[in-house]
């Protein structure tokens, strides 16, 4: 039985379909009327078509009622990054420099994936400008606030979609992440977010940000997480990067388990420093990884942080996006872009083959630690969420957002598949994250890890305060 319709999953409400215990209408009603009554404060959607998914949704309702669902996410309340094409809407991707007369007759792979998967588009969500950095707030669409504590941030780039889903907006959405743009937002609004190995699931168009751009579901459980991941990781041929689909389904293979894993827990890659509240949710998380069975060892990965090189490949990528919008265009975007891009800039082709080979150095490192271990465990952030409208936290040394994301860019750098799963809160209640990394093309892995992780805990039921008079759960 489904308690609530606002806060039931994505799997929860395919059973209650089938059974007939629940309509895609009735579905679709509640997080439509959940925006209504919250998304004022929060500030996840940029567009809301009501109208258009009802209309979907009882056509939905009508398939279930044959018994013919169209596919693996039939009436689904469903949400879309503002960076990804969808045939109908604009995609404004944040900024004013962006026309919403377009042609808007497309859609992006994943966006088609789920629409022949018959899931219910019930709006786009917010990003910042062209998905640029670690927390949501554009020029063109205003600040998004995290639900635990609307002082907050929700983190970024795919902040609307984690804010959307925290607060039972939806159950799933769509995101994207060149650095960390679905497991930051996931670790500060205590909801699942997974980055897939590069090119599991094909996008189009190509990124500006190049082979760094990867997306994903961000989600409230793992199970939700690997039954998008299904649909996503569906061939498209207008994405000549993307590898083959996947020879088995990441649902059906969730129950594997952490019996006999070997785990290198990192707390801080070497350079980070870590909230003294994260740290000991984090170490918490780690002992109940190895009371299920994994041989957990932490190690001092010696690395130098990746940063510089990080910084040449986004910032050029940046860099290309505002300049294709012609001459003058740089005084129109996020002021703190264009600093940022001053900041960075006059980058040569030979940075670019240095930041390169620095990439492949790492990516080889991990290679051959993936040889010896399962997985990489590390905090998703070393701090939890900070004032919402600020690009860094008061009182940073640096104004670049790497600077407070430590454990997530260098993972993009070497194209593994990252998971962030919701592992306790701060003294102030504010989530914190946990973050599991496997070998490229070891998403099974990561996804059956990080479910074995959340069966056995009770963080993933956890609701803001504003929304829900449940406590907060220490375990299972």
């Amino acid at each position: 039985m489904i308690d609530s319709l606002e806060w039931a999953t994505a799997t929860e409400l395919l059973t209650a379909y089938r059974s007939g215990e629940v309509s895609p209408v009735e579905a679709t009603r509640a997080a439509l009327d959940s925006i209504d009554r919250h998304d004022a404060d929060i500030n996840a959607f940029c567009l809301v078509e009501e109208e258009s998914a009802l209309a979907a949704a009882r056509e939905s309702e009508a398939r279930w009622l044959r018994n013919e669902p169209r596919g693996q996410a039939d009436g689904v309340p469903t949400s879309i990054k503002d960076l990804m094409l969808t045939k109908g809407w604009p995609t404004l991707r944040g900024s004013r420099l962006t026309s919403s007369d377009g042609d808007w007759s497309e859609d992006a792979p994943a966006v088609a994936r789920l629409r022949e998967n018959g899931a219910v588009l019930i709006g786009k969500v917010t990003s910042p400008e062209f998905g640029w950095k670690g927390v949501t707030d554009s020029p063109r669409c205003g600040i998004t606030r995290n639900p635990w504590d609307t002082s907050r941030t929700s983190g970024g780039s795919s902040g609307g979609s984690a804010a959307a889903v925290a607060q039972g907006m939806g159950p799933w959405s769509v995101g994207t992440d060149g650095g960390g743009s679905i497991r930051i937002p996931a670790g500060f609004t205590g909801v699942v977010g997974f980055k897939p190995t590069y090119g599991t699931v094909p996008l189009y168009p190509a990124s500006p940000f190049g082979t760094l751009a990867h997306a994903g579901p961000i989600t409230r459980t793992v199970e939700d997480a690997a039954l998008m991941m299904d649909i996503l990781s569906q061939p498209d041929a207008r994405d000549w990067s993307a590898g083959p689909a996947p020879m088995r389904s990441f649902l059906e293979t969730l129950g594997e388990g952490l019996r006999g894993r070997k785990i290198a827990f990192s707390p801080d890659l070497g350079y980070g420093r870590n909230d003294p509240d994260v740290e000991k949710a984090v170490r918490d998380a780690v002992q109940v990884l190895s009371e299920l069975g994994a041989e957990v060892e932490e190690i001092d990965l010696g690395w130098t942080d990746p940063v510089d090189a990080y910084h040449v490949l986004w910032f050029s990528g940046a860099a290309k996006v505002v300049e294709g919008y012609g001459p003058g265009a740089i005084d129109q975007v996020d002021p703190l872009l264009a600093a940022a891009l001053q900041r960075h800039a006059g980058f040569s082709a030979g940075d670019f083959l240095d930041a390169t080979a620095v990439r492949m150095k790492l990516g080889r490192e991990m290679g051959q630690l993936h040889e010896r271990y399962d997985l990489v465990v590390t905090p998703t952030l070393p701090i939890p969420a900070f004032e919402a409208g600020r690009d860094v936290p008061a009182g940073s040394a640096s104004a670049d957002w790497t600077s407070w994301t430590p454990y997530t860019y260098p993972f993009n750098l070497t194209q593994q598949p990252a998971i962030s799963v919701p592992c306790g809160f701060t003294a102030e209640g504010l989530p914190v994250g946990l973050q599991l990394v496997g070998p490229r093309h070891g998403d099974a892995r990561v996804l059956s890890a990080a479910a074995a992780y959340q069966n056995a805990t009770g963080w993933h039921h956890s609701r803001p305060r504003s929304t829900s008079q449940l406590s907060i759960p220490t375990r299972k």
